[in-house]
């Protein structure tokens, strides 16, 4: 499984949120293949899921993506309950 972590610019607050995603994963007792990137190349990156801010992540929706849409980047609470639905 692939996760696609997405922001504006694919530098600073998409890392953050690939160390988040993959310590929920591991907190959760799963394990992907977890990168980031800038939206305009997140539209060419194949991938299960793309996770990311709602303002960004909702204009890769194209009806075939799995998109997450975190409200809080930061709460791996959030990114948890959020990815159980779709890992």
């Amino acid at each position: 499984m692939k996760i696609m972590v997405v922001c504006g610019n694919g530098l600073g607050s998409s890392f953050i949120m690939e160390l988040n995603v993959k310590k929920a994963l591991t907190e959760m007792g799963k394990t992907a293949e977890v990168e980031h990137t800038d939206l305009a190349s997140a539209k060419t990156v194949p991938a299960d899921i793309y996770i990311g801010a709602a303002d960004i992540v909702g204009q890769l929706d194209d009806g075939n993506r799995t998109i997450v849409t975190l409200e809080n980047m930061m709460n791996i609470s959030e990114i948890k309950s959020k990815l159980e639905k779709h890992i």
